[in-house]
């Protein structure tokens, strides 16, 4: 793969360097890959899934075996008790949202453990028109410590003395200079919890950390996960949709706030996609491992650069994302252009900065994607502000995410 890379690109030596220094991650997968890949292909068995079930439902989708195959294949890989995946429910957002406004009553209170969440979220939950405060939701946060992590002495002052409802983790770094969480990390969260207030609920934002490593956020006492089926879980197949996981009581209380009291989980179609929705989990563990090969690439040409990286190369990556602190807003536009050119789709447009609702500040994205927005597909997006990061997303190709970072590398360095 090194001399593919290599092969008349400008940036040759900075190119061989980075690659040899990424060898170890371009040439053989993860270690945790495998047993990942044997978790998913377990759920299949397990499941027993016969190809009449993939048919699916329109209309109010009463009966959808596809989708009641997924949401167990689901269940079983998350170790759920409970999972709503729908179609209806359009983004991790949408997921996150919907689940807490399910969970936490006027006058109780929300507390997020790790710092503010990503911008888009924290304009929903507190400053939006019709955001979770308005109608009573209680809102605080615990500031993460000096380095970006968890400050979890200060999490069990406060959640013992306020008694959250709900105590909000948010796994990944999302556009933000911070530490996205390992698992072991949200298990010492789940700990903490517990030890102050036993009855505060868990909820954890997966987004894009599924199937990155070995085990989920529920296998470690978390209550309730949610995120996105066109990000990791999608396997670049699934055509839309979110997802919550976790308890059985607490998905009923969610189900009724998507759908109507009463009426529960029982509908919601999958309009013919159901195949491509078990399909693309199966292919699931495989396109994550190749994500997770490219961006070390993209680490390692970056900082041979001498850019300042999160991970580093060859680290053990938590999620499908990698930042990349380029420290100008003319570096980030730069950025976004030349990875642009390695899209599939829209090869030819040159992204611009602009307003995005939720971001105080312009943002500018690149994408180029088979699904709109999937982000397990290659992408960046980066607001404008300091320390002017760039937040590269996903490839379902390894080979594809090191080209795209070479070509983004180009048009930065000039």
């Amino acid at each position: 793969m090194i001399d593919v890379l290599v092969g008349g690109v400008a940036l040759e030596p900075r190119v061989r360097a980075a690659a040899e220094r990424a060898a170890s991650w371009l040439e053989r997968r993860d270690p945790r890959a495998a047993r990942v890949r044997a978790k998913v292909l377990r759920a299949f068995l397990d499941e027993g899934i016969a190809e009449s079930d993939l048919a699916g439902t329109t209309g109010y989708g009463y009966d959808d075996t596809a989708r009641a195959r997924y949401e167990s294949l689901l269940a079983r890989l998350f170790g759920a008790e409970r999972v709503l995946a729908r179609l209806s429910i359009v983004s991790g957002t949408h997921a996150i949202v919907a689940g807490l406004d399910a969970l936490v009553p006027s006058g109780e209170l929300l507390l997020a453990a790790n710092g503010a969440p990503y911008d888009t979220l924290r304009h929903a939950i507190a400053t939006a028109p019709y955001a979770l405060t308005a109608r009573g939701v209680r809102y605080a946060e615990v500031d993460r410590t000096a380095d970006g992590e968890t400050d979890m002495a200060a999490l069990g002052e406060v959640v013992r003395a306020e008694r959250p409802a709900v105590v909000f983790v948010q796994r990944s770094r999302g556009y933000a200079s911070r530490k996205s969480l390992t698992i072991d990390a949200i298990a010492r969260i789940v700990e903490v919890v517990r030890a102050a207030h036993p009855r505060s609920l868990v909820f954890v934002d997966n987004c894009y950390g599924e199937l990155v490593e070995e085990r989920e956020p529920l296998e470690v006492g978390a209550d309730v996960v949610a995120g996105s089926l066109i990000k990791n879980l999608g396997g670049g197949l699934a055509p839309a949709g979110g997802y919550l996981a976790g308890r059985a009581d607490a998905l009923e209380r969610i189900a009724a706030r998507i759908y109507a009291p009463g009426l529960g989980a029982g509908l919601g179609p999958t309009l013919g996609f159901g195949r491509a929705m078990v399909q693309g989990l199966f292919y699931a563990p495989l396109v994550v491992a190749e994500t997770l090969r490219g961006l070390d690439f993209a680490a390692a040409l970056f900082a041979e650069l001498g850019f300042a990286v999160d991970p580093l190369p060859g680290e053990a990556r938590t999620d499908i994302v990698q930042a990349i602190r380029l420290g100008s807003p003319e570096r980030l536009i730069a950025f976004a252009r030349g990875l642009q050119r390695a899209m599939p789709i829209n090869a030819k447009f040159a992204p611009e900065p602009g307003p995005v609702p939720g971001y105080v500040d312009p943002v500018i994205m690149s994408s180029g994607s088979f699904i709109s927005g999937a982000t397990i597909e290659l992408s960046c997006d980066a607001p404008l502000r300091p320390p002017y990061e760039v937040y590269l997303q996903g490839g379902l190709a390894a080979e594809h995410t090191a080209l795209g970072a070479i070509l983004a590398a180009q048009a930065v360095i000039g």
